[in-house]
């Protein structure tokens, strides 16, 4: 049940209009105020879901966040149960919601989250790529130079990346990670997630340029690259750090152990060995 007084996000369906939540229903008819995304896509959710509003509803998207921020703290301050949502998936998450959050929690409002469906969780289960640690890179630049400069720094990020895209530009990203990060850097696209043409397309960087450049890309698209591989150190490339750290007091053999560990082909004691012989 909403809170007066309270700010509550709540994630709605990425696509499917069945994931939504019981908690994300009983609160669009509780609401006092939602300030939605998009007023007419809110509709057709309200409807689908044959749930019945009764709080205003507020236009709030990133061309007027800035101005009706102040409109969201003026209900809270009131009492009402304000509740934002946007087209898809969480607000703040490459979505409205973030100027809300930090200015409710600044004004000492109880700001709560209603959880529900994720893009970026659906793609990344369903890519086939490592999920056990990754980074959400959110809508890469569109233009190319820019977008090129973005994925210099990622090149030797080893967890998995997660992007959203749109689709007329689906084709040209896919052809700056190949030329950034490698054609046969391993990825997946994910498109019109939860809905009934649902696509996953898995290949190497290269593979899926060519499928992009050769087939029209439609619906919400997001894309899952492969990180790089760890690159492999020898005991020449540690020993610097080993010495570093005996400096400031470490223990040689200490230091060696520590640097030497996750470290294929290198052993503490030849590590440790090396250090002692550098340092004379």
């Amino acid at each position: 049940m909403l809170e007066p007084g309270v700010l509550t996000l709540a994630a709605t369906p990425i696509g499917n209009p069945l994931d939504a939540s019981v908690r994300l229903m009983r609160s669009l008819e509780q609401a006092d105020l939602i300030a939605a995304e998009d007023t007419r896509r809110l509709a057709r959710l309200v409807s689908a879901l044959e749930v019945e509003t009764t709080g205003r509803i507020l236009s709030y998207h990133e061309h007027n966040e800035a101005e009706r921020t102040g409109v969201l703290l003026e209900a809270l301050a009131t009492g009402e149960r304000v509740l934002i949502v946007t087209d898809a998936g969480m607000p703040v998450v490459s979505d409205p919601g973030f100027r809300a959050v930090r200015a409710a929690t600044e004004a000492g409002f109880t700001v709560t989250v209603i959880p529900g469906p994720s893009a970026v969780l659906t793609a990344l289960a369903a890519s086939g790529i490592a999920p056990d640690r990754f980074t959400f890179e959110g809508f890469p630049p569109r233009r190319d130079g820019r977008r090129a400069a973005a994925f210099g720094p990622l090149v030797a990020e080893q967890r998995t990346m997660v992007f959203f895209e749109s689709p007329r530009r689906t084709a040209a990203t896919l052809a700056s990670m190949a030329e950034s990060f490698g054609e046969q850097r391993t990825a997946a696209v994910a498109r019109e997630l939860t809905k009934t043409y649902e696509e996953i397309v898995r290949g190497t960087l290269g593979e899926l340029t060519q499928w992009a450049e050769s087939t029209e890309v439609l619906g919400e698209i997001v894309i899952v690259v492969a990180g790089a591989e760890p690159v492999a150190l020898s005991a020449e490339d540690l020993v610097d750090e080993v010495l570093a750290r005996a400096a400031d007091g470490e223990r040689l053999k200490d230091a060696a152990k520590a640097l030497a560990k996750g470290q294929d082909g290198v052993t503490s004691s030849e590590l440790y060995d090396l250090a002692l012989s550098r340092k004379g």
